[in-house]
């Protein structure tokens, strides 16, 4: 008997003993674990790395080796292994202050040291997130300083960047695409979809970025990445959440969140849940009458009347509401294999666009009704990473997609009795697979493939308000339309030296598109739309520190844009008195561009970014006069439209300036200031240039913030410049209706500032409180080219509870 119990014990101690040999890296602040820390013994003869959750097994190393704990963005630190016992095997690493970079994921997908990186990029850390409390996603990217959002209504957040928008611009999510076949050139809001709360991390690549994430990346790329589960870290369950509720004056916001966590060795569980109610917007009280909400339509006893506004400052039919739902699974079943399952889902209710609401018609309010139909947005996406020192790769990461958009537009005449509406559905399915391959300390190669396919769903209706009756009208896309992408990419990156460094890359990229026409309410000219197109595209870059103050950046790049269903397909009143009618004859645009940088850290508290860029747009996608059977004017919604079309009918040059400081001059005190210039303009088909729709006048932000145990104290600035009418770029000067007048009674966009002050508090250790005073003056202004006049002062309250 007492041999077979000893057999048990030593049966037994072999896990145990093996459990002993692993060691986490942990973070000291965050108490979170510190992926791809290298372990070493002196002679470097041995080497592990920790996995995701920070483990690394050290059994090959002997316990009176000394291990070396090394990581980019953290001070290094050894110890003999045998005096790891105890601690447990578990070993805190503090954050280095003193780096001139940081890992970045968004260039190559794979995480590069801030140095290498021969691009601008953008990151707005957990940290950033939480003292900004944005409302939205696009809000949260206008904290940044460095991106544009304009807002045609609250439910809204179009960003521009470096003269760029919409469907110029990718968005991505967890490194999946975003970007439909029908993400349009007018302003677009999905970026809402994205729930703040859930963010971990943002990059925002400023220029092009299309030899990894391919079309649409013309002038950058906004990249989210959302929470991970947390894994147990010591030999307790990991099981923590947070609740969160907020207040907003203005808009008579009221939020709650909460999510919840549950980690076990080899499993974590996260979920999370986001609700947001918003009322209607006030705007300020100084500031341009033009801005004034003083009527509006009303509804009574089935007749639509006009009411003159008790509050003009109120923008009536802004309010709406949102839900956001996520779920994550992760799974490591040792340090080469890693398995996670992300869920996410965003619905709104109605929301009005309140842009269309203000127009006029003969000096009447035009609509009675025009609101976009929930916006619905699902995500389901499953990731392999892999470990491996093949000959093939050191690390591949396999992405397998599928997301679905509904949303749909509905608009009623004053007076009328027809409700129109369209409704689109987009499936879109991806599949990514990623490789890094390290051929020596100097030199590594990234490279991939990727497959996308869209199927679009598209309907038209009209409903009478009266009887109900619902007969079919013409859809905004042809149903049943599908857009698919087949590209192969490859970046190498070089370290010349330790003062020179090298990136660059290619990409090929094959675009499929098939739209069948539906004539039922239009002769068109043609039954379908065929296109089978392909484009190569290409960057190269150089990284040079001359010493540890100065780091040179220079980059040339290639991007393109390949005509989508909404080029392509789409019907729709542009503007008022036009119509844009489909093309089939398209062809992919191409951006060529430069940029030079510096980044100075002059001294250990003192810092200056510098970047200048160049960007020519040639073949561009843009709205032009066109014919339909000969015809230029047809009548679409009861009224004689001039024809338009998407043509490749344009040449474009975009340029830029963008200048950030930031000086610690006291221990707790931090000045910040950003400031962007951008400057282009647009060719017509008669040679004469005009400004281009989608450079946004000069902003900046500069911020003066107090740091210490238990607060942070921020005080900032927002300023815009003023856009003349000649400033404006044509589209913009027709839509009179979003801008203040000037002296001639021309539209302008004038220039604004806001002052505002925000501090957090950490009550206790799980309570903590954030206070925001914003637009102060409560200054009247609306952002350039917005339908919605911004909120005017605006007092926000949050309290975070944190298990």
């Amino acid at each position: 008997m007492r041999s077979f119990i000893s057999v048990l014990l030593i049966l037994f101690s072999i896990p145990l003993a093996n459990a002993q040999e692993v060691v986490t890296v942990i973070e000291k602040l965050s108490d979170t674990p510190i992926p791809d820390v290298i372990i070493e013994n002196k002679e470097k003869s041995k080497r592990v790395i920790t996995d995701f959750d920070g483990k690394a097994d050290i059994a090959e190393f002997s316990n009176n080796e000394i291990l070396y704990f090394t990581h980019s963005l953290h001070t290094p630190i050894s110890i003999l292994k045998s005096e790891l016992i105890e601690s447990l095997y578990i070993i805190h690493l503090e954050e280095d202050q003193n780096q001139l970079s940081e890992v970045v994921i968004s260039v190559s997908k794979w995480e590069q040291d801030k140095k290498d990186i021969p691009q601008k990029i953008v990151s707005l850390s957990s940290e950033d997130i939480a003292i900004a409390t944005p409302q939205t996603s696009a809000d949260l990217l206008q904290s940044s300083g460095q991106v544009f959002i304009q807002k045609s209504q609250l439910g809204g957040g179009s960003p521009i960047i470096r003269g760029f928008s919409t469907n110029r611009l990718l968005l991505t999510v967890d490194g999946v695409r975003m970007n439909t076949a029908i993400f349009r050139g007018g302003n677009v809001q999905n970026v809402i979809s994205i729930d703040p709360f859930t963010v971990d991390r943002t990059e925002v690549i400023l220029g092009p970025g299309s030899v990894v994430y391919g079309s649409d990346a013309i002038g950058g790329v906004m990249n989210f990445y959302t929470v991970q589960p947390k894994f147990a870290i010591r030999d307790e369950n990991h099981v923590s959440g947070n609740a969160l509720v907020r207040y907003a004056s203005a808009s008579n916001e009221m939020t709650g969140h909460i999510d919840f966590n549950i980690g076990l060795e080899k499993w974590a569980f996260l979920t999370s849940v986001s609700y947001t109610d918003f009322d209607d917007l006030k705007m300020g009280s100084h500031g341009p009458d033009d801005y004034l909400r003083t009527e509006y339509v009303a509804t009574v006893n089935g007749e639509d009347i006009i009411v003159q506004n008790s509050d003009p400052e109120e923008q009536v039919f802004t309010g709406y509401n949102q839900i956001n739902l996520l779920q994550k699974i992760h799974f490591t079943p040792n340090e080469k294999w890693d398995f996670s399952v992300g869920l996410i889902y965003s619905e709104t209710s109605d929301y009005p666009r309140y842009d269309r609401l203000i127009r006029r018609r003969d000096g009447n309010l035009r609509s009675a009704e025009w609101f976009y139909g929930p916006q619905r947005w699902g995500m389901g996406n499953f990731h392999v990473f892999h470990k491996s020192r093949s000959n093939l790769y050191d690390k591949i990461k396999v992405t397998a997609a599928y997301q679905f958009f509904e949303e749909s537009r509905n608009d009623r005449d004053f007076g009328g009795d027809i409700l129109s509406r369209t409704q689109e559905q987009v499936d879109v399915y991806s599949f990514n697979v990623d490789f890094e391959k390290e051929f020596n300390k100097k030199t590594s190669f990234y490279y991939g493939l990727e497959y996308i396919l869209n199927n679009v769903f598209s309907d038209g209706s009209e409903r009478d308000i009266n009887t109900r009756e619902i007969v079919a009208a013409p859809s905004r896309y042809p149903d049943g339309s599908t857009w698919q992408s087949i590209a192969a990419y490859a970046s190498v990156k070089n370290n010349f030296s330790d003062k020179l460094r090298f990136q660059g890359g290619l990409r090929y990229n094959r675009i499929i598109l098939y739209s069948d026409f539906n004539n039922d309410f239009f002769e068109f000219p043609f039954d379908e739309a065929n296109i089978d197109t392909g484009a190569l595209t290409g960057t190269a870059g150089l990284s040079w520190l001359p010493n540890n103050k100065l780091q040179w950046k220079l980059n040339f790049s290639s991007a393109f844009r390949a005509p989508n269903i909404d080029d392509v397909g789409k019907i729709f009143d542009s503007e008022p008195g036009s119509v844009v009618v489909p093309n089939p004859d398209l062809k992919p645009e191409y951006a060529y561009n430069g940029e030079l940088g510096l980044t100075a850290t002059l001294s250990k508290n003192f810092t200056l970014d510098l970047a200048t860029y160049y960007t020519y747009l040639d073949n561009a996608l843009v709205r032009r006069d066109f014919n339909l059977n000969g015809e230029t004017q047809i009548v679409f919604g009861g009224e004689l439209s001039n024809v338009q079309a998407i043509q490749n009918a344009a040449r474009a040059r975009i340029y830029g300036f963008e200048a950030g400081v930031e000086y610690e001059f006291a221990k707790h005190f931090k000045l910040a200031s950003q400031y962007t210039f951008v400057g282009g303009e647009e060719e017509l088909d008669n040679g004469v240039t005009t400004p281009t729709r989608h450079v946004s006048p000069q902003f900046g932000n500069t911020r003066l913030t107090f740091t210490s145990q238990k607060w942070i104290v921020d005080a900032f600035t927002v300023y815009n410049g003023q856009f003349d009418f000649e400033d404006l770029a044509p589209s913009q000067q027709n839509n009179d209706f979003l801008y203040a007048k000037d002296k001639n009674g021309n539209p302008y966009s004038p220039s604004w500032y806001t002052l505002n002050l925000r501090t957090q508090y950490k009550i206790t250790d799980n309570l903590k409180s954030i206070i925001s005073l914003e637009n102060i003056t409560d200054q009247r202004y609306r952002p350039y080219s917005s339908g919605v006049a911004a909120a005017g002062r605006n007092f926000i309250v949050s309290l975070k509870y944190s298990l």
